[in-house]
C-alpha cells in the first residue's frame, strides 16, 4: 500500500480547516485516514498556534516509506524540528519536578 502524509480538508465554505493525515495515495481527499498526525488552521491570527504535529508518529510514517504531499513537505521542513524540540522539553522537565 502506497502511504501519503497529506491534507485532509474539514470545516466549511470559507472557513476551511486541515488535518494532516497518514492515507492511502488511492483514497480521495476526503477518504478514510489511516491515521490523523496533526492539524492546520490557516484562520487563526497567531502563526505559532496555526500548526499542531504529532512528530513521533511522522517520524514513524516516514521510517516505513509514506511520502508527504509537496504542501505538507513545506510544513514539516519549517516546523517539524521545532515541535520536537517542544516535546523534549517537557519530558527532560518532567524527572527534575519529581
Amino acid at each position: 500500500m502506497a502511504v501519503r502524509i497529506r491534507m485532509k480538508r474539514m470545516g466549511r465554505k470559507h472557513r476551511p480547516y486541515f488535518r494532516i493525515v497518514a492515507i492511502d495515495s488511492r483514497q480521495p481527499n476526503g477518504g478514510r485516514a489511516l491515521e490523523d498526525l496533526g492539524t492546520y488552521d490557516p484562520m487563526i491570527k497567531d502563526k505559532e498556534k496555526r500548526l499542531t504535529l504529532k512528530t513521533d508518529r511522522i517520524r514513524y510514517w516516514m521510517s516505513v516509506g509514506a511520502l508527504a504531499s509537496e504542501k505538507v513537505q513545506v510544513m514539516l521542513t519549517k516546523y517539524l524540528k521545532k515541535f520536537e524540540e517542544l516535546a523534549a522539553q517537557p519530558a527532560a522537565a518532567e524527572p527534575a519536578t519529581s
